[in-house]
């Protein structure tokens, strides 16, 4: 079969190789479409510290059954999404339904091979039923979802107020599902370009650039930026009694005001990868036509038009929000 490798930094080559054999427990998977995440353009520029090379990147994953699932969830031929997060089933976040955040958590395309390639086998659990999507709209499932779970998890309240700081995709899917939940919704960051495409997600956000003011009244923060700094200036934003939710996570340690900290009564949340719930809601809105995929998904090519266009948006990720390879109908 054919897969794409990156086997070294700055370095792609679409080559052949096995298809996967099958594993008891493992549905094996025809890959429909991957999305390009920004982890696989810090792949490609060499710039995940804890990667071992040659590596077939992709983790944002839709594809077809070729069997049918033990448990009968799964019929060979239906379209699902792939959850990456392999997990241990056994640590302590594991037993306490928090699998998000396993101790001895392994992503497809980070830790192992991804599914940058035409077949790929899954552990069953992983596979979520997308029959009322198209591949293009559940491969951008689990990217959606990160930004689904921190929502969630901030319990933030219809007709409240929300600020995401950072406009790529995790912020924009985060400013979606809030506005979806009934925040209030603003986006700040420091590229108008960034901003512009935002607004056509999330026509009612307020967008902002970072130079304007950004008075300390909104009921939840949002951090997406993946900079320690703005992560540290984020509190300022925050109204008293809010909550301030961190989706970013960078080398670098977190200082706050303690006075400032306190005087709000701040909920601090760290918001990790997403649960299966979070899956199935980015799922059900899809399929209520409540996420505006075609925008979402504003680039598209093939795994041998990978080779070049992936390192060209690397460079030019100001006009991407989710590129796309598609590899089977």
């Amino acid at each position: 079969m054919k897969a794409l490798l990156c086997d070294e930094p700055n370095t792609l080559t679409l080559i052949e190789r096995e298809r996967p054999a099958d594993v008891p427990g493992q549905l094996r998977i025809r890959i429909a479409a991957i999305g390009i995440c920004g982890t696989d353009y810090h792949i490609y520029g060499g710039n995940q510290p804890f990667l071992n090379y040659p590596r077939v990147m992709g983790h944002e994953l839709s594809g077809y059954a070729m069997a049918d699932s033990v448990d009968g969830r799964i019929a060979k031929g239906d379209l699902v999404v792939v959850n990456p997060y392999l997990t241990c089933g056994t640590c302590h976040a594991c037993t306490i339904g928090k699998p998000n955040c396993c101790e001895n958590i392994a992503v497809l395309g980070v830790h192992t091979d991804g599914g940058m390639c035409e077949e790929i086998t899954v552990p069953e659990a992983n596979l979520y039923p997308a029959k009322d999507l198209t591949p293009q709209a559940a491969a951008m499932v689990e990217f959606l979802a990160i930004g689904a779970h921190g929502v969630r998890r901030s319990a933030l309240t219809e007709g409240s107020s929300a600020l995401i700081v950072g406009a790529g995709p995790i912020g924009v899917g985060a400013a979606l599902f809030a506005h979806i939940a009934g925040a209030a919704v603003t986006l700040r960051d420091t590229s108008s370009d960034r901003l512009a495409l935002a607004k056509k997600i999330v026509p009612a956000a307020t967008v902002e650039l970072v130079s304007e003011a950004a008075p300390g009244v909104f009921d939840t923060v949002f951090d997406a930026t993946g900079n320690i700094n703005a992560m540290n200036a984020g509190l300022n934003f925050l109204a008293h009694g809010g909550s301030y939710v961190l989706l970013s996570v960078v080398k670098g340690d977190l200082n706050f005001a303690d006075p400032e900290f306190h005087k709000r009564e701040t909920t601090l949340i760290a918001s990790r990868n997403a649960l299966k719930v979070d899956f199935e809601h980015v799922v059900a809105c899809m399929a209520k036509g409540l996420v505006p995929v075609d925008d979402i998904g504003t680039h598209r090519t093939t795994l041998e038009g990978a080779v070049s266009d992936l390192p060209k948006w690397a460079q030019d990720r100001g006009t991407v929000v989710k590129a796309l390879i598609e590899v089977a109908a």
